[in-house]
C-alpha cells in the first residue's frame, strides 16, 4: 500500500451509524480511499468509538463486525510509544489532548505520507515532529 490513513473515532462512528450527520461524508471518503490506502487505528480510538456507539441500536455489534472484517487495521503498540504519547499529552494539555488523539498524532509521525481522517478540529492545532502540520481528511 502506498499510503496510510490514520482513522479517528469520529469518522469510525459515522461509518457505522447511519443516523450520524457525517455518515454519508465518511462513507464517501472511505470509498474514495479504498483500496489505495490502508485505514489504521489504535485501541484507544476503538474504545472511544465503542463508548460513543454504546447507546446506538446495534452500534457496538456493527463496530465489532467492522473491525473483524478488517475495515481498519489496529497498528500501534502503546507500550513502545508511551514516552512520545505522554510528551504530546503534556505539550497539548491546554486543549486538552485525549489519549486517542495523542496516539493518532504519534501514529502519523513514522510514515510521512500519513493523513489523519478526523472530525476533530483540534488536529488543526496539533503538530507532528513538533512543527509539522498534519495532513487531514476532514469535512471542515
Amino acid at each position: 500500500m502506498a499510503d496510510r490513513v490514520v482513522l479517528d473515532a469520529g469518522p469510525l462512528v459515522a461509518l457505522i451509524n447511519w443516523n450520524d450527520q457525517f455518515h454519508e461524508w465518511a462513507l464517501a471518503r472511505t470509498r474514495e480511499l479504498a483500496p489505495k490506502v490502508q485505514l489504521v487505528a489504535c485501541e484507544p480510538v476503538v474504545a472511544e468509538a465503542y463508548h460513543l456507539v454504546v447507546r446506538t441500536t446495534g452500534g457496538t455489534h456493527a463496530l465489532l463486525r467492522f473491525l473483524e472484517q478488517g475495515g481498519v487495521h489496529l497498528d500501534f503498540s502503546f507500550t513502545a510509544h508511551l514516552s512520545s504519547v505522554a510528551a504530546l499529552m503534556r505539550k497539548y494539555q491546554d486543549i486538552p489532548m485525549s489519549l486517542a488523539d495523542a496516539c493518532l498524532v504519534r501514529m502519523s509521525e513514522p510514515h510521512e505520507g500519513s493523513r489523519v481522517f478526523t472530525l476533530d478540529s483540534d488536529f488543526l492545532f496539533y503538530r507532528r515532529h513538533d512543527r509539522q502540520t498534519i495532513p487531514l481528511i476532514t469535512p471542515t
